[in-house]
């Protein structure tokens, strides 16, 4: 069978395999056909070698360092936020939007990698691409440090970001492997507040180390880390996808059994065409699926403006409120601060949530049972962006603009949580791929929006601004979880991808 046939029936693909292997069970008496004995699959539906039963620490021990890769790279997007200045002495950027733009360019650098890596990660396994891809971060991103013009800054960034994304789009097909629907809560958190902690801690460790060292360490110390993540992270990291995990099966089972008949669902494609699908799945994805769609825009807004605001933050606080370099970075701590408490109380309150329906419901969860808490995600956004914006004045006490941009970070994960809980359970088999049609958007868009942030802020203003963003997120934020909460199941039934039983 195919790699890419579509999705039918009342299980996911792996329960349908299991259905077929069993030799037990309800399922196995509606089966027609008799089992084809050459055909290697899980030994049953506890079968301890399938990753879905995999203890829950070594399910963790191979979850941990992809997140840590994840944190990295997103500490490493925005770390030389606060050293912009100090790079515009040393290398002369000839305007404001370039110098900006080499901040940036490491999102579009992420862009556009996830569209092959996940599809490559679905194919080769993911083990492989993401640790080939952390290396060819780590090696730019120590470039970026060595940088002796604005050009050569700007396209070792951009180089860095191909390599740093590798985790983003491979993590959400790990916590698929990994995870049932019910199990996914604390998996999706970690892995959702990663890069959104990282987005906060960058620029804290970013002032500090350009106050006292140089802008160059901002990239030197993050690929030093880097390297420890990637040397201490081997013997922990498992490969986690089921299709690559029983093609090995089958390899040993050929060698010690001489059968060279046996085979698994997923080896009677050539590679070249199983490539050629996988690759291009995104991109249909993208082109297709309203749900992805949907995602798309609304998360490409919400890391547009939460890297919009990373890059204007130190003007706030040595503008504004005349502190230093290193001290202004601190205020990052604001969003750590409400991120931190969302992630934590919001997770809780989503997997309760979904508990609660899915009994329900007879005991069958659904992807809209995690669109409630969204609902609340996004009302604290636009919320937190208008406090923010008029709050932040010379005549207002310096924790009221904090206080806004805590209110806005933890708007920010609780929609990230459950709009990447609701991409898993619709597209379970190709979570990799679906995140990485909705990564394309997102990356765009926070690699161009921080550019425009001079001129919007230079025309309306502190308060004015954040006041157009804040009514831009009510526009595309409160109407899509309500719309999915209504039409959500009639699309998933039209999809060949998304599963339908839900």
């Amino acid at each position: 069978m195919a790699q890419d046939q579509p999705l039918v029936g009342k299980a996911t693909p792996q329960d349908n395999v299991i259905s077929v292997a069993s030799s037990n069970g309800s399922k196995q008496a509606t089966e027609a056909p008799t089992p084809d004995p050459n055909l290697v699959d899980w030994d049953g539906p506890n079968d301890p070698n399938d990753p879905l039963n995999w203890p829950r620490s070594r399910k963790w021990a191979t979850l941990l360092p992809m997140s840590l890769f994840n944190f990295l790279s997103s500490v490493s997007s925005a770390t030389m936020a606060p050293a912009l200045q100090a790079i515009n002495q040393d290398l002369k950027f000839h305007s404001p939007a370039l110098l900006v733009l080499s901040l940036s360019i490491f999102l579009l650098g992420t862009a556009f990698v996830p569209l092959f890596t996940a599809p490559l990660s679905e194919v080769l396994g993911r083990s492989m691409v993401l640790q080939s891809a952390n290396i060819f971060y780590i090696l730019f991103n120590t470039l970026c440090g060595a940088a002796k013009t604005p050009n050569q800054l700007i396209a070792f960034r951009f180089l860095a970001g191909l390599g740093g994304a590798g985790p983003f789009a491979i993590g959400s097909g790990i916590n698929a492997d990994l995870f049932r629907p019910r199990e996914r809560g604390q998996a999706i958190a970690v892995y959702t507040l990663a890069p959104l902690i990282g987005v906060v801690a960058g620029p804290i460790a970013g002032g500090f180390l350009v106050q006292y060292t140089s802008w160059r360490w901002c990239f030197y110390v993050i690929s030093i880390a880097g390297g420890a993540v990637q040397i201490l992270g081997i013997p922990f990291f498992h490969e986690t996808y089921a299709p690559v995990l029983l093609k090995k099966k089958c390899r040993k089972l050929r060698k010690s059994t001489r059968n060279g008949n046996l085979y698994t669902q997923h080896n009677r494609t050539s590679l070249l065409q199983l490539l050629q699908t996988s690759i291009a799945r995104p991109f249909i994805l993208l082109g297709t699926q309203p749900i992805v769609q949907v995602w798309s825009l609304y998360c490409a807004y919400l890391w547009g403006t939460l890297y919009l605001l990373i890059a204007t933050f130190p003007d706030v606080w040595t503008n504004i409120y005349g502190e230093s370099v290193s001290i202004g970075s601190l205020n990052y701590l604001s969003f750590f601060v409400g991120m931190g408490m969302a992630s934590q109380v919001g997770t809780r309150l989503a997997d309760r949530y979904y508990r609660v329906k899915s009994v329900n419901n007879g005991g069958q969860g659904t992807p809209e049972f995690r669109l409630p808490v969204l609902i609340l995600g996004s009302i604290l956004v636009p919320v937190g962006l208008f406090w923010y914006g008029w709050s932040a004045r010379p005549s207002m006490h310096w924790i009221m603009p904090n206080i806004g941009a805590a209110i806005y970070g933890g708007g920010a994960v609780l929609e990230m949580l459950c709009v990447i809980g609701y991409v898993i359970d619709t597209y379970t088999k190709y979570a990799a791929s679906a995140m990485a049609a909705i990564i394309v958007l997102r990356s765009i868009l926070a690699a161009f929006l921080p550019i425009a942030a001079p001129v919007l802020y230079h025309h309306l203003g502190w308060g004015w601004s954040n006041t157009l963003l804040a009514l831009i997120a009510v526009v595309i934020g409160i109407p899509a979880p309500l719309l999915l909460w209504h039409y959500g199941h009639s699309l998933r039934k039209a999809s060949p991808y998304a599963r339908d039983d839900l």
